[in-house]
C-alpha cells in the first residue's frame, strides 16, 4: 500500500515557505544526530577512563585508546556545535519549526587566579520610557569572557657604556650580563618555552621553528637544537642533585615504558626508565633505545652505588 502524499501547493510563495520549512527540519535533524553522536563519544570516553582507573594504567594500549577517543570527541563536539548553530539560523527563517536545543557540557568557572578586567557599559542617564532622570541602581549583570593575550616577541638590548678616565686614561665598563647559555642569544623565558614545548608538550623543534616563522621570527632547526643542548647542559647539576636524592632512599621503585623512536629508515622501540623513592618526593627518568638488558644494567649499577655509600 502506497503512503499518501500531501499535494504540493501551487502558490510560489507557499512553495518557498515549504522549502524553507523543510530545510529547517533537515538542519534540526542533523543537529540532533550530531548531538547524539557527541554524547555517545563522551560516554565512551568516560567508560574508558573508568576502566583504566579500575584495572590500572599499566597498559600502554589503554592510554593510546584514550587519546584516540579524546580526538574523536573533539571532532564530534565541534561538528555538533556547528550543526546546532546552523539549525538555529534555519529556524529563524520559519515559524513552523522549533529550533533544536542541544544539551551543552557544563562549563567550569574560570580560575580565580586569573586577573579580571572590568568593563562597565555606561548606563542611560534618563529613563527610556518617560524621560525621567531620577534613576536608582538595582544591581548588575556580569558576563565573563575568557581572552588571551597573543605571544609577543621582543629584543632586549643591554647597553654597557664604556668610559675613559681623563686623569689616568683607565677604561672602565660594567661587566657583561649573565646568560644561561655562555655567549647565548636566547633569554631564559625563550629557553624555558623551548624545553617545555619539546619535552612537556611533545612538540618537536621543526614544528616550533615553523610556528616561530609564521610569527615573523625565523629560527633554523639547528639553531634551536643548539640552544636546547646548551640548556640541558646548564640544568644537569640540578638533575644530578635530584638523582642523588632519589637514589639515596632505602626503597626504590622502578618502571619502564616503551615508546616508538624514529630510527634510520624504521621505527625502533625505546624505553623510559622511571625511578621514584616515594609519592612525596621527586623522581628521575632515564631513556635508552636498547633492550631490557640495559634496564637490568642500570639497576645493578644503582644497587652497587647504594651499597658503596652504605659501606662508606
Amino acid at each position: 500500500m502506497e503512503a499518501a502524499v500531501s499535494p504540493l501547493p501551487d502558490d510560489v510563495e507557499a512553495l518557498k515557505a515549504l522549502v524553507v520549512s523543510m530545510g529547517a527540519e533537515l538542519a534540526a535533524a542533523r543537529a540532533k544526530a550530531s548531538a547524539t553522536e557527541a554524547l555517545i563519544g563522551h560516554l565512551k570516553l568516560q567508560i574508558a577512563k573508568l576502566r583504566r582507573e579500575q584495572y590500572g594504567p599499566s597498559a600502554e594500549r589503554s592510554r593510546r585508546l584514550l587519546d584516540q577517543l579524546e580526538l574523536q570527541l573533539e571532532e564530534l563536539e565541534a561538528t555538533a556545535s556547528e550543526d546546532d548553530l546552523a539549525a538555529e539560523a534555519a529556524a529563524t527563517r520559519t515559524t513552523s519549526v522549533t529550533a533544536f536545543e542541544r544539551k551543552r557540557p557544563v562549563k567550569k568557572p574560570f580560575p580565580e587566579h586569573l586577573p579580571r578586567e572590568r568593563i562597565v557599559i555606561p548606563a542611560p542617564c534618563s529613563c527610556p520610557t518617560c524621560g525621567g532622570t531620577r534613576l536608582s541602581k538595582l544591581g548588575e549583570d556580569v558576563t565573563e569572557t575568557l581572552e588571551v593575550i597573543p605571544r609577543q616577541w621582543k629584543v632586549i638590548q643591554t647597553v654597557r657604556e664604556k668610559f675613559s678616565c681623563r686623569n689616568c686614561e683607565t677604561i672602565t665598563q660594567p661587566p657583561a650580563p649573565f646568560h644561561v647559555v655562555p655567549r647565548g642569544w636566547a633569554g631564559p623565558g625563550l629557553l624555558a618555552m623551548l624545553l617545555f614545548d619539546k619535552y612537556g608538550q611533545h612538540q618537536p623543534l621543526n614544528r616550533q621553528a615553523e610556528r616561530f616563522a609564521r610569527e615573523g621570527v625565523p629560527l633554523s632547526l639547528s639553531t634551536l637544537a643548539d640552544q636546547v643542548g646548551a640548556a640541558t647542559f646548564a640544568l644537569m647539576p640540578l638533575y644530578r642533585r635530584i638523582e642523588a636524592h632519589v637514589l639515596a632512599a632505602d626503597r626504590l621503585h622502578g618502571d619502564d615504558t616503551t615508546v616508538p623512536v624514529l630510527a634510520k629508515g624504521k621505527t625502533d622501540i625505546g624505553r623510559l626508565w622511571v625511578y621514584v623513592r616515594d609519592y612525596a618526593h621527586p623522581m628521575i627518568m632515564r631513556s635508552s633505545p636498547g633492550h631490557l638488558s640495559s634496564f637490568l644494567r642500570q639497576i645493578s649499577e644503582m644497587v652497587a652505588g647504594i651499597q658503596t655509600r652504605r659501606c662508606a
